[in-house]
């Protein structure tokens, strides 16, 4: 079922509720590939009702030519949303979503002034403001996330928490193309020549999660290792490669608590994110690399796989 009104959904979410369903919502900006289609099937593994919003948000663009340029298919996202366990496509125009120019917004100081909130001024107040708007309009009783996009996870986590929203948020692991590229809408953008390119992200994060692994506890030559191993493809410009602290993204000398290694670079005139996350498991350091897939994404199928 595609909805585009809140109001419309108020139906369905009375009856989740009065059969005491469990509401989850996987938060999406469409044209889906694996990485949703996980966060869908993980969802619908622990809710009744699977509600997939679609909205590309115009307040988390600073760049009015991205926003233009990102990829949609209305109708293919819904047949793989529907295949893969969402039982709700929400996907609102902008004119549902703001009515009027919003002079209330969300911000979520701090931690959004470094890494992505540095080279993108506005963006975690565009992603804040549309991710409170859905989890207060749609009241799901979870929501889940990728760890890929590891900062927005971050800035969600915290205004969940400041602000008593009464979600479970749920971060899931990352998923990668086979030769270790993560998962992007925007891989589709990427010239042919610089596909290869890319790769190069995530071999320097893992370069560096095989340091981790051998002991190296050290920012600075963690960060080195990663650097170093990306610089190594000609052309690629990298805006950041940075360990920080997992819930304040904070900057960290040392690796003595959860963190994040993320960098951000462009290849091929295409800007791209990437990490791996460090968790703790009892008295050790657990290098979180995502999941590979086995075969070639959707995201570059004619058809739906569904």
């Amino acid at each position: 079922m595609v909805v585009r009104i809140v109001e419309t959904f108020a139906e369905t979410r009375r009856a989740a509720r009065d059969g005491a369903g469990t509401i989850g919502l996987v938060p999406t900006m469409g044209y889906l590939h694996e990485g949703h289609l996980s966060l869908i099937s993980a969802t619908a593994d622990i809710a009744d009702l699977v509600v997939v919003s679609l909205f590309v948000n115009p307040l988390q663009f600073d760049d009015g030519a991205d926003l233009a340029a990102y990829p949609a298919d209305l109708g293919r996202d819904a047949e793989l949303a529907k295949a893969h366990g969402a039982d709700v496509l929400f996907a609102p125009s902008v004119a549902e979503m703001y009515p009027e120019p919003p002079v209330t917004t969300v911000t979520v100081r701090d931690l959004t002034d470094r890494l992505e909130g540095a080279h993108r001024p506005g963006h975690f107040d565009g992603v804040a403001t549309v991710v409170t708007k859905l989890l207060c309009g749609l009241r799901p009783d979870v929501a889940s996330f990728g760890r890929k996009d590891a900062q927005q996870l971050a800035v969600v986590r915290r205004l969940v928490a400041d602000l008593s929203i009464p979600v479970d948020i749920r971060g899931l692991p990352t998923v990668r193309e086979a030769d270790g590229l993560a998962l992007s809408s925007r891989n589709v953008r990427l010239p042919a020549d610089a596909r290869a390119d890319a790769v190069a992200l995530s071999r320097g994060l893992f370069a560096a999660a095989d340091a981790i692994e051998a002991g190296e506890r050290a920012a600075a030559a963690i960060e080195r290792i990663a650097e170093d191993e990306i610089s190594r493809t000609p052309g690629i410009g990298i805006d950041y490669v940075a360990l920080v602290s997992q819930d304040r993204f904070a900057p960290v000398d040392r690796l003595d608590r959860p963190a994040v290694l993320a960098t951000a670079a462009t290849v091929g005139g295409v800007r791209l994110i990437d990490n791996v996350h460090i968790d703790v498991v009892g008295d050790r350091f657990v290098v979180d690399r995502g999941r590979r897939l086995e075969r070639r994404s959707v995201l570059y199928e004619e058809e739906p796989c569904c």
